[in-house]
């Protein structure tokens, strides 16, 4: 009992190790735009992808679903994601920042896997979430200060299911 049980184990922690190895690369992990210009963010995974979900998080408020696709493109109003399963990446393109698009966005991915093409259906990955870090900018005389003008600013984060995340910094 207790043989079979170590060989269990021995093999999920395998799998565990494997899963874990596998990269997530969000570009660029921090960004400030200048309101009304465009932006493309970009998520590219070292492993095959099933589906893709594009989310959104307010300053302080909850997760938001922009986009779920298994392949192809789809447009909502200003926003548009991609995903490409022969590349191993999924864009989401802002075009004609505004203010109130001033947020973390997150990028998460199914795996393509026996287990979840059976399992069928989008799931809500578990979220480990942290405080985004702050784009400071410099005065002439090397003082910080305040960023005058409107900006829109965006973090991208990605992780995989049943995974710890990935974040960028």
């Amino acid at each position: 009992m207790q043989r079979g049980l170590g060989a269990l184990l021995g093999l999920l922690w395998v799998q565990l190790s494997w899963v874990r190895g596998q990269q997530v690369e969000q570009s660029p992990s921090a960004l400030r735009l200048q309101e009304g210009n465009s932006t493309t963010l970009r998520c590219n995974f070292s492993t095959n992808i099933y589906s893709v979900q594009w989310f959104r998080q307010n300053p302080g408020g909850s997760l938001r679903s922009l986009f779920f696709l298994t392949s192809g493109t789809k447009q909502e109003g200003r926003l548009k994601a991609t995903a490409d399963k022969a590349s191993k990446s999924i864009q989401l393109v802002i075009s004609a920042s505004q203010l109130g698009d001033s947020a973390v966005y997150f990028c998460a991915l199914r795996e393509d896997t026996v287990r979840g093409l059976l399992e069928g259906g989008a799931q809500k990955p578990r979220v480990c979430l942290r405080q985004p870090h702050a784009i400071g900018t410099k005065a002439g005389n090397g003082h910080p200060r305040q960023e005058v003008g409107r900006a829109v600013s965006a973090h991208v984060w990605g992780w995989r299911e049943n995974t710890q995340p990935f974040l960028g910094s």
